[in-house]
């Protein structure tokens, strides 16, 4: 059986943050980003609004700072020996996140099939961010959809794994779900759950063994 293992990144594969928080605190303005990311989850901003003013507070952004924020990340222990067990079996795996693409496609080359973030512009910044390129929630499915049809693969053929609100369409509308370090969005409607800081523990709650 061929499957597609759907991540989220944070949260999920980083343990207790986000892309937005590690790059943050590369510039200094963690407050102001905590106060956002508040919002955000109360309801208060949409992504793109989200991105623009996080986009504000990153004028001064450069590539070796978004290069030590993904090298600093509190990343979930194993995800490179998943993600090589999924591609040993013949499975794909795939990354799809909210957070800006310039930090989400790192993650090629840690070994994923695909990394898919939002559209920002590239580091420095030269050009408007356009809210257009934003992911949401909902375009989580679908990319998903869209992966699955690139790998010749279904819904029913996919395994998600998330941890929030962001996630819980996608949980929705696969048949089996992990919710790793997650809140009650998920954590209430999937298969089964992961509290921890090992990728490899998680992966074996879906059928599978590293």
């Amino acid at each position: 059986m061929t499957r597609l293992h759907l991540f989220d990144l944070d949260g999920t594969l980083i343990h207790g943050s986000a892309a937005a928080v590690e790059i943050s605190r590369q510039l200094g303005v963690e407050r102001e980003i905590d106060e956002l990311e508040r919002e955000f989850a109360a309801g208060g901003l949409s992504t793109a609004r989200f991105a623009e003013l996080a986009c504000a507070l990153w004028g001064e952004l450069t590539e070796a700072q978004v290069a030590a924020a993904f090298a600093g990340a509190p990343w979930l222990r194993g995800i490179r020996e998943v993600w090589a067990d999924i591609r040993a079996r013949g499975e794909r795996c795939a990354v799809i996140s909210l957070s800006p693409g310039f930090f989400v496609e790192r993650l090629l080359e840690w070994g994923a099939d695909a990394a898919h973030g939002s559209a920002w512009p590239s580091v420095p910044f030269r050009e408007r961010l356009d809210p257009a390129g934003i992911l949401t929630p909902a375009a989580k499915v679908r990319i998903a959809d869209e992966l699955c049809g690139k790998f010749g693969l279904t819904r029913a053929d996919c395994v998600a794994y998330g941890d929030s609100m962001s996630d819980a369409e996608l949980f929705a509308v696969v048949p089996f779900s992990v919710a790793v370090n997650a809140d009650h969005h998920v954590s209430e409607i999937a298969s089964s759950r992961y509290s921890g800081n090992d990728l490899r523990e998680a992966y074996e709650l879906a059928g599978n063994c590293t």
